[in-house]
């Protein structure tokens, strides 16, 4: 019904930065709200940033400052910028969208398969 396609993960050194891209695409009327979650090692996915589709957003604590989430309406996509990255933000990165679907008007949620971010030195 609907697919989420993240990309921009990668292997880069403590302060440096990336930025995740994840396009939604197929049977979408509207998105209500876009999110990254994190999953590390061993460890319970949490949330690190959220957008609704009127802009408004949220952070987890640990990533304030250093993290922007940022969307794309049109395009139906949702950014995540992540600046002076350190070891501790090495995860699994996971997109996930709350959609309502064309012609049913039935919201669900969808989630993506995970882009794999490592600081490391």
């Amino acid at each position: 019904q609907v697919q989420l396609v993240e990309s921009g993960g990668g292997l880069v050194q403590p302060g440096e930065s990336l930025r995740l891209s994840c396009a939604a695409s197929g049977k979408i009327s509207e998105i209500n709200d876009m999110r990254w979650y994190l999953q590390a090692p061993g460890k319970e996915r949490e949330l690190v940033a959220g957008i609704t589709s009127d802009g408004r957003t949220n952070y987890a604590d640990s990533v304030k400052g250093r993290f922007t989430i940022s969307g794309d309406n049109a395009k139906n996509t949702v950014y995540l910028q992540m600046n002076s990255l350190q070891p501790e933000d090495t995860a699994l990165y996971y997109c996930y969208a709350r959609v309502v679907l064309r012609i049913s008007y039935y919201e669900r949620d969808f989630w993506g398969q995970g882009t794999q971010v490592t600081v490391s030195s």
